[in-house]
């Protein structure tokens, strides 16, 4: 969540500062400052993991509240639309044609960040399945003495991983800035980052599985959209849906895993 807000600055810090000159070379710039938001939020973590052995889950919840306070500050503040008067909240990017992440083909919604989920996919896919960098992974994983003893850096691995999930997570960021949100303001957070939690939990941490978790999890967001017209739910019926999924499957993974027996007395 934080490497999805942070990468969501930097590239949008990125294409205000150029407003409003056009150039071809802008949106490509703003998807490198994109991923290295990304990255430079996941090296936190992964560095303190590394080198003090802490815990990269808990550091990387407590760094999305910096992070939500870095957006706050930075939509009342350094990039705030100077002629908004007064409004918390950046200049509209999607207004900015160099900036505008637009359809690819017109109507449909889909964007230049579902295409590039796509291709993300695939080249993950192979890179973790068909390339010996994915069993380097998962030896370090398993057995990082193993892993050392086989040539391997499994510190080095940690902080590979972690960055590249980072400079994915900014890339999205990056791209639901430029497109369907438009600008930088305070409620820009809408919990996507912890929902790619539940979504690779129910990819199984495959990135074809991932896939199809994706767009699941995008049908329970236009579903629960579409509840809240018609019957009057609340936004949080969508995040209980969604916690109840993932509540399942890991009852699942329980019933899977273990064998119950009842005990006699």
């Amino acid at each position: 969540e934080g490497q999805f807000i942070m990468g969501a600055i930097f590239s949008g810090a990125l294409g205000l500062a150029f407003y409003p000159q056009e150039s071809v070379l802008l949106f490509p710039l703003m998807i490198f400052f994109g991923v290295i938001g990304g990255v430079f939020w996941a090296s936190i973590p992964a560095i303190l993991r590394t080198y003090f052995n802490t815990n990269e889950i808990l550091v990387s919840l407590m760094l999305v509240y910096v992070a939500e306070q870095v957006l706050a500050a930075a939509s009342i503040g350094f990039l705030r639309n100077p002629e908004g008067a007064g409004f918390p909240g950046s200049r509209n990017l999607s207004q900015y044609p160099s900036a505008a992440n637009l359809e690819i083909f017109s109507g449909s919604g889909i964007h230049w960040g579902v295409a590039t989920a796509f291709v993300s996919v695939i080249f993950f896919y192979i890179l973790l399945y068909k390339h010996k960098f994915g069993f380097q992974v998962s030896l370090s994983g398993m057995s990082p003495k193993a892993a050392r003893l086989s040539g391997v850096n499994p510190r080095f691995l940690v902080i590979l991983c972690l960055a590249l999930s980072g400079g994915l997570a900014g890339l999205a960021g990056m791209f639901e800035l430029t497109g369907p949100a438009g600008q930088i303001t305070i409620d820009f957070n809408v919990g996507y980052g912890f929902t790619a939690i539940i979504v690779a939990f129910l990819g199984r941490l495959n990135p074809i599985g991932i896939l199809f978790s994706g767009i699941l999890m995008a049908l329970t967001y236009v579903g629960g959209e579409l509840t809240q017209f018609m019957l009057n739910l609340p936004a949080a019926a969508i995040q209980v849906f969604q916690g109840m999924l993932l509540f399942f499957l890991l009852s699942m993974d329980l019933l899977v895993n273990y064998k119950i027996k009842l005990a006699r007395f």
